[in-house]
């Protein structure tokens, strides 16, 4: 995960460790920081936009900030977590990361852990998250071929007329590839990416209340308004003015 290697973490916002028990089923509203959870044992499946994000000891799991999801407890376990903030925007959506060896990682953790408890040396806590993205981003290299496409999206979502054609030729490999490595790191096919970063683009813009929603739905890449109306309901259930109602900025 590119963003996430180039990240500016602003604070740290909770280290502990969840015990998840068999059964549990909880909903999460907006979920105040990003996260990144570990698994010592036990299985957590998170829910999120109709899509499964299985956590167990052989993978890391980045929680989006902003995501409404269900976890549910497969199988009872511990979870360590990070929650932290960032300057910029790092996902809209869940990332699994393979780890070989989560033992890799716990040293590191409960060194931060135990900064955190004291609440003293903000430097240390820091370089001590930073040395585990950095080991977890060395993991992560699998999307490294995407790199060309995910810019590409970032830089034009608003161009209605991105095709995997298009987005295979900037990485140079086929439209079957480009597909297979979608669903292996983000678990959604490009057209879905593509839809959800205009969909999160177009309630910051709706937040900001700028726009009327004809605008909004142009600058967001969407063919016509009526198309993006039902899209953004069918993803938000709410309707672009009702969103705009219950979200909008009024004041900083």
């Amino acid at each position: 995960m590119e963003k996430l290697k180039n990240a500016t973490v602003v604070n740290i916002d909770g280290v502990f460790t969840v015990n998840s028990q068999k059964g549990r089923r909880e909903e999460m509203k907006n979920r105040q920081w990003y996260g990144i959870s570990f698994c010592l044992g036990g299985q957590i499946t998170y829910v999120h936009n109709g899509k499964k994000f299985v956590s167990d000891k052989n993978c890391a799991v980045i929680l989006p900030m902003g995501a409404n999801y269900t976890v549910l407890g497969d199988k009872t376990g511990l979870f360590p977590l990070v929650n932290f903030s960032t300057v910029e925007f790092l996902c809209h959506t869940f990332k699994i990361i393979p780890i070989d060896n989560v033992s890799d990682f716990m040293n590191d953790f409960e060194k931060l852990k135990n900064l955190y408890l004291l609440g003293s040396n903000r430097a240390k806590m820091m370089s001590v998250l930073y040395d585990i993205i950095a080991k977890l981003t060395s993991k992560d290299e699998g999307n490294k071929t995407l790199i060309p496409a995910i810019r590409f999206i970032e830089k034009n979502y608003g161009n209605s007329d991105i095709t995997n054609t298009l987005l295979a030729e900037k990485c140079s490999i086929s439209e079957v590839y480009l597909r297979k490595l979608f669903l292996k790191n983000f678990n959604m096919t490009p057209k879905q990416y593509i839809m959800d970063i205009r969909i999160n683009k177009a309630k910051q813009l709706l937040s900001e209340g700028s726009f009327k929603i004809n605008a909004v739905s142009e600058q967001c890449g969407f063919a016509n308004p009526y198309h993006f109306s039902r899209y953004f309901k069918e993803k938000t259930g709410l309707t672009p003015t009702e969103y705009m109602k219950e979200n909008m900025i009024y004041e900083i």
